[in-house]
């Protein structure tokens, strides 16, 4: 993907020239929908739903949308707003609906079957997007007609709030900057990041709209759009800032509906990528993209054994298979390095976060064991609700003023195995190291810091809380 992506960036570059600037004439513009939806979200509803309406776009060609199922105090803070800027001219609709029925797919369905424009943007309650962003993205879709969404990149409100932010910021940045420009730009098969985009609505509607029948909804429609013959675009210099969780139990709830809802994507869809008339790379890549989260079962499998295979076994490995074996472990080294590496260097923000670089090695282990569940839910059809990350919206985050310890993630029993698994892989490298097993002792030393980083922080989090 790192070598894709240098090859094809001055193809982005180029494709990013050629497109034309939006027409000033409001007449010629195509008439947009912006949907916000939102769930008990008090901390970040205001900013989201003003930084939409702030757009540089015409009020008479742009909708907002907001699909608003909360039950708390966000209802008036919505309210409140949305009559405020309806008295200053905008058009600004709140959709309720009396159930959560399908969560976020559910309610983006009931706001489409309404909505005016041909085109919708949707953006999730902690991003804040820039004023020129329909200007910037509504171009890619004007300009072919079989796309089918542009995608943007993610940016960081908070990137330096913590260790844990700093790490994430660092793994989104290859994600988006990397992966998602390799992806566009070789004709593999790309996926919506569920906000900060803008859809065709006829190819939401070709494709079969919004299902609920996965925790990734945006990942199942992008592909199903695809299948049927759509083309996905992303544009790297159009960046919506948006803020990273900033608690360990908040970020495993993130990454735990994340991997349960991509297998369950391949699941549902691979088959039907296999059957298509994608090349033979794409389905490769398609498979790696929809299955990445099976590495944590597999993860945990082989941190576990570990002890187990120096205690029973006692096998001389002649030099040359070790001499392979090295080059195999410095290739799975080198990997995940140049992704990152290459994406400080393309996003130019400097090689100071790349220092944050460990924290992430760590961080990607610790959260293995909940992922691991996640995957195994997912395979065995383990029904479970969509459970949105809580948003602190930059406010203070103490108990007394701020409504972020009422939205937090319940974390009680997990965090326990996390450590217990922490202490194991302790354990092992101690053996491991008097067994002068030392090519073994690095990962050994990431598995048990992960563990215990984690598991200890996602503990304490819980006590705080009350759990």
């Amino acid at each position: 993907m790192v070598w894709r992506f240098w090859k094809t960036r001055r193809h982005a570059s180029i494709f990013g020239k050629q497109l034309q600037a939006v027409d000033s004439d409001p007449a010629s513009l195509p008439y947009v929908t912006t949907q916000i939806p939102l769930y008990n979200e008090a901390n970040v509803a205001e900013r989201v739903i003003r930084a939409v309406a702030a757009m540089d776009y015409p009020a008479s060609r742009h909708e907002i949308q907001i699909l608003d199922d909360s039950t708390d105090e966000t209802r008036q803070i919505v309210d409140t707003i949305a009559a405020s800027l309806c008295l200053e001219g905008k058009n600004v609709q709140v959709l309720r609906r009396r159930n959560r029925q399908g969560y976020k797919a559910g309610a983006l369905v009931e706001g489409l079957q309404c909505c005016k424009g041909k085109l919708v943007a949707i953006f999730d309650g902690d991003f804040v997007p820039p004023r020129d962003y329909l200007k910037r993205m509504v171009p890619p879709l004007l300009a072919d007609g079989r796309m089918a969404f542009v995608q943007a990149r993610w940016g960081h409100l908070n990137a330096g709030h913590s260790i844990l932010t700093q790490a994430q910021s660092i793994g989104i940045d290859g994600h988006f900057m990397i992966e998602q420009s390799a992806r566009a730009y070789s004709n593999f098969f790309m996926n919506f990041n569920g906000t900060a985009g803008l859809w065709r609505k006829a190819a939401i509607e070709d494709a079969g709209g919004w299902q609920a029948d996965t925790l990734t909804e945006d990942m199942d429609l992008s592909y199903r759009c695809q299948l049927v013959g759509w083309r996905a675009g992303f544009l790297a210099d159009v960046v919506v800032p948006a803020e990273l969780p900033q608690s360990y139990t908040a970020f495993k709830s993130q990454q735990f509906r994340w991997a349960k809802g991509s297998i369950q994507t391949a699941l549902k869809l691979y088959p039907r990528v296999l059957r298509s008339q994608a090349s033979l790379m794409a389905k490769i890549q398609a498979f790696l993209h929809l299955t990445h989260y099976g590495i944590h079962p597999i993860m945990v499998f082989l941190s576990v054994l570990t002890l187990p295979v120096l205690l029973t076994l006692n096998m001389q490995i002649p030099w040359q298979l070790m001499v392979i074996c090295m080059l195999c472990i410095l290739m799975a080294v080198c990997g995940p390095n140049a992704l990152y590496i290459s994406s400080q260097v393309a996003t130019r923000t400097g090689f100071k976060k790349l220092l944050f670089l460990p924290a992430l090695m760590c961080v990607g282990v610790g959260i293995a064991l909940s992922n691991t569940r996640a995957v195994f839910e997912a395979i065995f059809n383990v029904k479970s609700g969509f459970v949105r990350t809580p948003k602190c919206g930059g406010s203070d985050r103490s108990k007394t003023n701020n409504p972020y310890y009422a939205y937090r993630v319940n974390a009680p029993v997990f965090p326990i195995f996390e450590i217990i698994l922490g202490l194991y892989c302790t354990v092992s490298l101690i053996v491991y190291i008097e067994a002068k097993h030392y090519m073994v002792g690095p990962f050994l030393l990431i598995y048990a810091c992960g563990f215990l980083w984690v598991g200890f922080f996602s503990f304490k989090e819980g006590l705080e809380s009350g759990q």
